[in-house]
């Protein structure tokens, strides 16, 4: 059974970021997720909802990386993920980070360098979303090549007639449809503009579990 963990890295479990953990949920199971590194109480319970597990701790300071074989999705790992390097005692760790365009190497400074045993491995060329790379390397652990799954580079999402929103990352394709949390389509669609006004306002991005107080 493979294990999959999200290491928060992120000051917060913004509105986006609980979309795509939930989405994580909804494909991996969640009795196969272990979310870590969430230092808010409020958060953690919230996201117990749709984790098994969730830490205050680190990954580095929990008994996940004992006795267990650790890969760690790294955009700038040398080697690409294969079936041949799951194990039965296989955790597949993903950064718990929003996406930049273009990618500074978070993954790597913020989690590979503090894993030093761990494997290192890519999912190609692309930048994923937390979601997408959770899709991935689910079916990979179940014995697709990465070359099987069908894969595409940009999303546009119409706002208006006269206002859309480029996601610059790639998308596994799910039934010829790009794997998006529908959750969060709904979020770029009717509430974003509002929330970058209150990020203006405030100089920093919510918490989910701020929401929950209105």
């Amino acid at each position: 059974m493979t294990y999959f963990v999200i290491e928060h890295l992120e000051p917060v479990v913004s509105k986006w970021m609980w979309f795509e953990y939930k989405n994580v949920s909804r494909i991996v199971g969640r009795e196969n997720l272990v979310i870590t590194n969430v230092k808010d109480d409020r958060e953690r319970r919230k996201l117990s909802t749709i984790a098994l597990l969730v830490f205050r701790e680190s990954i580095t300071e929990t008994f996940l990386i004992e006795n267990n074989d650790l890969i760690v999705l790294d955009p700038q790992a040398l080697k690409e993920l294969k079936p041949s390097d799951f194990s039965d005692k296989t955790v597949v760790v993903i950064g718990g980070i929003m996406g930049d365009f273009p990618p500074k190497g978070r993954t790597k400074a913020l989690l590979c360098n503090r894993l030093p045993k761990a494997i290192k491995r890519n999912l190609g060329s692309l930048q994923f979303s937390i979601d997408g790379a959770a899709y991935i390397a689910k079916m990979i652990s179940e014995g697709h090549e990465l070359a099987e799954i069908p894969i595409v580079e940009g999303l546009e999402i119409e706002v208006s007639d006269k206002h859309s929103i480029i996601l610059p990352y790639g998308y596994p394709l799910v039934n010829g449809k790009p794997l998006i949390s529908e959750e969060l389509l709904e979020y770029l669609k009717n509430d974003i503009d509002k929330d970058e006004s209150e990020f203006i306002r405030l100089g920093r991005v919510k918490s989910i579990v701020e929401y929950d107080d209105e």
